[in-house]
């Protein structure tokens, strides 16, 4: 019997019981990149982290939708552009293909991906509703406001509950009613994109695009809602704001969940420290795999320290595993298959078992990665240490169908645990050829015993040899 799954609630501030919305079924959303620069190794610590939480909730049984959204028009995007000189939509199109190529080294699977500008006029519509119902108003310059005193719970989620203290986009301050109020839509200035509107020409503010796109895909309440610890004020601390006042529904989102940020040598990644290293430049350096092993080699909420040496033991460990995968894929061919087990065979056997059972409590309790790797590693030792030099098919066939299990949730050794039939078939076919070229000089040197014996064991594996003078061809039967 497998615990309940609880995680923790960046909103009730407590690990709790995950029960979603309908049975089976888990709503996720995650905040994903603004494409105006490449993918560093702190976005993937993101793109991983919610990734592997999906394939627990599925290797739990429940069918997943995972939704992230790619924003692709953004003041970034359009200074980039500026800077290159060159259309915005080049800029988002030419990063956007970067972070896809990234999830797809990273081994990460996202169920769908929508795009701001693709849901301008959804974005429009959620707009028109808050200023209907009486949460947004419309500044002289057209722009359009989200007013936060009309919305009671606001600062719940961070916890920053001191209105004094808040203040957004102050590049704007002059035209709102009070410093706090965010943006919804944001006035075209010349040089800009801009989409027709009822209030003006404009484009989406940041924070209501992620609201309309998380709704339309996953409904108007959903299970999961998740990104960097960053994004916690002001972005989502907006988006429930906005979504629980247009909708009328309260909680938007029954979980929250947020990742701790990447940080090298005790520093956040900036520009300013020149300490940003590209996914690119990562992957060349260590491997996809190694950075999915570091990413869920600490929990998910806390920071996580970024080195050399955290890489090189990384790489270690995905050496380890794909050793043991390819111990375990030798032993299988070679393995005892005994019908009896002695008190030494189910004393390995157990501990085997128990390390399934501390990889499930662990992932199961907010999804603690460092506490299922350490169960990981200790079935890595009994691997190593026990099975290799007792290779009993009981101990062999659990341990192999044991860490095709983990690496459901690690996903770093699927080329080796995923036979490939073509390749399969065509090394198999090459090996026949080979042997069939032994026994053609084989009967040039009149050992025609040996010829007719290698027939004769092809035979009983279905491989007909059929002969013609000197020349042999062959079908399977």
């Amino acid at each position: 019997m497998l615990p309940p799954i609880k995680i923790y609630n960046t909103l009730t501030r407590r690990v709790e019981e995950f029960k979603p919305l309908e049975p089976g079924v888990v709503r996720m959303y995650v905040c994903g990149p603004t494409v105006y620069d490449y993918n560093h190794i702190g976005h993937g610590k993101t793109y991983v982290v919610y990734d592997a939480f999906k394939r627990y909730l599925a290797l739990r049984g429940y069918n997943v939708v995972h939704v992230v959204n790619i924003t692709d028009i953004d003041d970034k995007i359009i200074n980039r552009a500026k800077e290159e000189n060159k259309d915005w939509r080049e800029i988002s199109e030419y990063y956007t293909r970067d972070y896809l190529e990234s999830l797809e080294k990273l081994n990460v699977h996202v169920d769908l991906h929508p795009r701001v500008t693709d849901h301008i006029n959804e974005i429009i519509e959620f707009i028109q509703i808050l200023i209907d119902r009486g949460y947004a108003y419309i500044a002289p310059s057209g722009s359009v406001y989200f007013e936060v005193d009309k919305y009671p719970n606001y600062g719940q989620l961070s916890g920053r509950l001191n209105r004094e203290q808040w203040s957004q986009e102050t590049e704007f301050l002059a035209e709102k009613k009070k410093p706090y109020d965010f943006a919804l839509w944001k006035a075209w200035k010349p040089g800009e994109p801009y989409w027709e509107a009822p209030w003006g020409r404009g484009r989406p503010g940041w924070h209501i695009e992620c609201s309309v796109m998380s709704t339309k895909y996953l409904g108007r309440q959903f299970d999961i809602h998740g990104g960097g610890t960053d994004l916690i004020f002001p972005h989502h601390e907006n988006e429930r704001a906005q979504s629980e006042a247009a909708l009328g529904v309260k909680p938007w989102v029954r979980y929250w969940m947020h990742s701790g940020m990447l940080v090298i040598r005790g520093e956040k990644m900036s520009k300013s420290l020149g300490n940003i290293i590209p996914l690119k430049e990562a992957f060349k350096k260590w491997g996809p795999e190694p950075l999915r092993l570091l990413y869920l080699s600490g929990h998910y909420r806390r920071p996580l320290v970024f080195s050399d040496e955290s890489m090189n033991q990384a790489v270690k460990l995905y050496e380890r595993l794909v050793s043991a995968v390819n111990l375990l894929k030798k032993l299988s061919r070679e393995s005892i298959s005994l019908h009896r087990a002695d008190e030494k065979d189910l004393e390995i056997l157990h501990r085997l078992l128990d390390t399934h059972k501390r990889f499930h409590e662990a992932l199961s309790n907010d999804f603690n990665t460092p506490m299922a790797l350490a169960a990981i590693n200790d079935y890595l030792t009994i691997v190593f240490r026990d099975i290799q030099y007792n290779p009993k098919y009981i101990l062999v066939s659990t341990a192999y169908r044991l860490i095709t299990e983990y690496n459901t949730v690690l996903g770093v050794l699927d080329k080796y645990l995923a036979e490939k039939p073509e390749e399969l078939e065509t090394l198999v076919d090459s090996l026949i050829n080979i042997i069939v070229d032994i026994r053609r000089e084989l009967r040039e040197r009149k050992l025609y015993d040996l010829a007719d014996r290698i027939r004769s064991e092809l035979g009983k594996h279905g491989i007909i040899l059929m002969d013609k003078g000197k020349e042999t061809t062959w079908i399977r039967k």
